[in-house]
């Protein structure tokens, strides 16, 4: 890389989470992340007008993962770049971009099952219809390894760091340390205040990756994750701060481990609990938030430990 690029945070609300997207100032400017689809037209070009630059002239949109809030304006933002820009995504979570109903199955498979909401699809349906800006097949199909160039010498490398979602990439901005982890990085979580991934095994794996191979100078992160005292990080982490934040994630994810193997060996019962049948991990824990908040990040957790037991017995 010839010269220090700029990276400017994109923040757009959404209920009760703030959405991190990032511009990345190279000579073919690129955004990681792209909200739900009001965010590039309400959030996006206001925030780029004002820093003098272009939304049309966006070049690149590289997703961190599948999920709704970081797709969903991924059609909307491409429409206004005049469908010039190349969209990218790793294969694994690529029917998240292509279909409204991949969100609607995940849903099914997995927190869906725990939650016993007879309105659950429903609803599901109606946020992805609301929300994602359209259906797509993106440019370009990653699997980690890759790099993306940028122009003028800049590049950017993907890695595939799996857990969250099984196809969740860092983008790391080569040369200067900088590292785009979408929701990679749980901490101790965000709004909801636990961590969610879907993989556990895989999860702790990418911490790892991220903290002895990667080694962020500095961490964009997709949300404002939490740390053990319950105050959030801000948009960009220092090198010390994302030490500290995938550090407190592996130790948060020892913990909820701990917890969900002892609830896997003495067998899962139902009761009335809105944590069944991992009550007593919501015991265990101390953890006392709502359990049927979207995205439901006790149950995926949980439901992903009892699959790797399944798996593993």
């Amino acid at each position: 890389m010839t010269r220090p690029v700029d990276v400017h945070p994109l923040v757009s609300p959404w209920g009760r989470f703030g959405l991190y997207s990032f511009y990345i100032d190279a000579p073919e400017p690129a955004i990681v992340d792209t909200g739900i689809a009001s965010s590039p037209a309400e959030g996006m070009a206001p925030a780029l007008a004002a820093i003098g630059r272009r939304i049309e002239d966006v070049r690149w949109i590289l997703l961190t993962h599948g999920h709704i809030d970081h797709v969903g304006g991924a059609h909307a933002l491409w429409e206004m770049t005049g469908r010039r820009a190349k969209v990218v995504i790793h294969e694994a979570d690529a029917p998240m971009l292509r279909s409204r109903r991949a969100h609607v199955e995940e849903y099914l498979a997995g927190r869906g099952r725990y939650l016993a909401d007879p309105e659950g699809e429903a609803k599901v349906t109606a946020a992805a219809n609301a929300v994602i800006s359209g259906e797509m097949e993106p440019s370009s199909l990653l699997s980690g390894g890759e790099s993306i160039s940028l122009g003028g010498g800049v590049t950017v490398s993907a890695h595939a760091i799996p857990g969250h979602t099984p196809g969740s990439l860092a983008y790391v901005l080569d040369g200067q340390g900088d590292v785009f982890t979408g929701d990679a990085v749980q901490v101790h979580g965000a709004a909801n205040g636990f961590p969610g991934y879907t993989d556990p095994a895989a999860y702790r794996s990418s911490l790892e990756y991220l903290r002895d191979e990667i080694r962020p100078r500095r961490l964009f992160l997709g949300h404002p994750y939490r740390r053990a005292d319950g105050t959030p990080y801000g948009v960009a982490l220092d090198e010390r701060e994302a030490r500290e934040a995938i550090g407190q994630s592996l130790a948060a994810e020892g913990r909820v481990a701990a917890a969900a193997c002892g609830c896997l060996e003495a067998g899962l019962r139902e009761t009335g609990s809105p944590y069944s049948p991992f009550a007593r991990v919501a015991e265990e824990l101390g953890y006392a938030g709502d359990p049927t908040l979207e995205p439901s990040p006790f149950f995926t957790s949980l439901h992903g430990y009892r699959t790797q037991a399944q798996q593993t017995s």
